[in-house]
């Protein structure tokens, strides 16, 4: 019987696009892994209240096209946060698309056990642990997660090409053994919400100071980022108190743990949403640049 264990995505899994040739339309591939990785987002923000989850691609591959993702953890500043559920927003991923699709089946059938829950469609199995289902619920309470896992469905309904879509440990494992086709693909796709041109969203980060402002003002002082140069005013009040007493004496080179706030244009042809300034919003910790002790 051709099943799933959704157990086996937990930190990483590989996306299976099934098509004609070992090759995928850029904005097919782009859109989806964006989709997926703002679905993760919204997910571990309803699940992880207090820590922060980057989606990264760690390899493409064949078969017919494939692409690794890994979800990387990190704790920010809030000093309520609740412990991590981790390993469990990729297979909430996983879990919530495959039940989109089979969802409309009124064949399927679920059995709640204690510690899984079997969903089977004729000759198919999904193994869910009973964490990542009652988890599942949860996420899809949150709207900014419902539109995400739209979007994926739209990315894939969209390209012709795309015959079936599924999820593998490894690029190296073989087809998956439940694939989504492309009829249910088109069956689970519904109209996208008009959207705003514009967003903001916040990230728990860490900027290296390039070059800094020393007056209280929407000046832009100079960051490295992820390894890019951006600009950004520090908004923060509590910031310049504690500056002007001298508790902070800044540097180039000095760390800022921050919240740092993003706003971000969408492209009307992809929907993909891009980068287009920066505030930081509140600063959490200043750490000095290291400093070579002379021997």
């Amino acid at each position: 019987m051709p099943q799933v264990e959704i157990k086996n995505f937990e930190d990483s899994v590989v996306l299976h696009f099934k098509t004609a040739n070992t090759r995928i339309n850029a904005y097919t591939l782009a859109s989806s892994l964006v989709a997926i990785a703002d679905a993760a987002k919204a997910a571990n923000t309803t699940l992880n209240p207090g820590h922060e989850i980057e989606i990264v691609v760690e390899a493409f591959g064949k078969g017919s096209f494939r692409a690794k993702i890994t979800a990387v953890y990190k704790t920010s500043k809030n000093i309520f946060s609740s412990q991590i559920v981790a390993g469990v927003v990729i297979g909430v991923l996983a879990n919530s698309i495959y039940d989109r699709t089979f969802a409309p089946d009124d064949s399927v059938k679920i059995q709640i056990n204690t510690d899984e829950v079997i969903i089977e469609k004729g000759d198919e199995k999904i193994i869910v642990p009973r964490k990542v289902y009652e988890a599942t619920k949860e996420a899809e309470s949150n709207p900014e997660f419902r539109k995400a896992i739209n979007k994926t469905f739209h990315a894939l309904q969209q390209d012709s090409s795309i015959e079936g879509f599924g999820f593998v440990e490894s690029m190296d494992s073989p087809e998956p053994e439940v694939i989504i086709p492309r009829k249910a693909i088109l069956n689970a796709t519904v109209e996208l919400e008009a959207e705003d041109r514009y967003r903001v969203i916040e990230e728990y980060v860490e900027l290296q100071i390039i070059k800094a402002i020393l007056e209280e003002s929407r000046r832009k002082w100079e960051f490295m980022w992820r390894g890019v140069k951006i600009s950004a005013p520090i908004i923060s009040n509590q910031f310049y108190i504690e500056f002007f007493a001298h508790d902070i004496t800044i540097a180039p080179g000095d760390i800022l743990d921050v919240k740092l706030r993003i706003k971000q244009e969408r492209n009307s042809k992809t929907g993909i949403y891009t980068n287009v300034s920066y505030e930081v919003a509140e600063v959490f910790k200043h750490r000095p640049r290291m400093k070579q002790m002379r021997l």
